[in-house]
């Protein structure tokens, strides 16, 4: 139905920056704009947390440890969405999952996940 495509993801040290970028294909990739898409990390030994997410009309939120320091957008054209991360501390690093909710999707009625991209703060 749908695929999730991390990218951009490394290693930096802290108070660099990254970008990942997360792209949705499939043959029912079009009716991923009318979804709630997401950024979640999962760090070791610890459970899985939203960082950001945005809705269809483009309303982000943001978890308290990236605001002012990560911004969520997406391009519904191109199916992709983004997350821009400045500042990055190193209780940063985690796995970042790109997520696409779509249950109150008429047509997809679930939720689709990414494979994730490692983002690793050093010192």
């Amino acid at each position: 139905q749908v695929q999730l495509a991390e990218s951009g993801g490394g290693s930096v040290q802290a108070g660099g920056s990254l970008k990942l970028s997360c792209a949705a294909s499939g043959w029912m990739v079009n009716w991923v704009s009318s979804c709630t898409m997401g950024w979640y990390r999962q760090a070791s030994g610890k459970d899985r947390e939203l960082v950001s997410n945005i809705n269809n009309s483009g309303t982000t939120t943001y978890a308290d440890s990236v605001q002012g320091r990560f911004t969520c957008s997406r391009d519904k054209v191109a199916n992709t969405l983004y997350l821009e991360m400045n500042s990055l501390k190193i209780e940063d690093t985690a796995v970042y999952y790109c997520a696409a909710d779509c249950t109150s999707s008429v047509v997809l009625q679930k939720w689709f996940w990414g494979q994730g991209t490692q983002v690793t703060v050093s010192s």
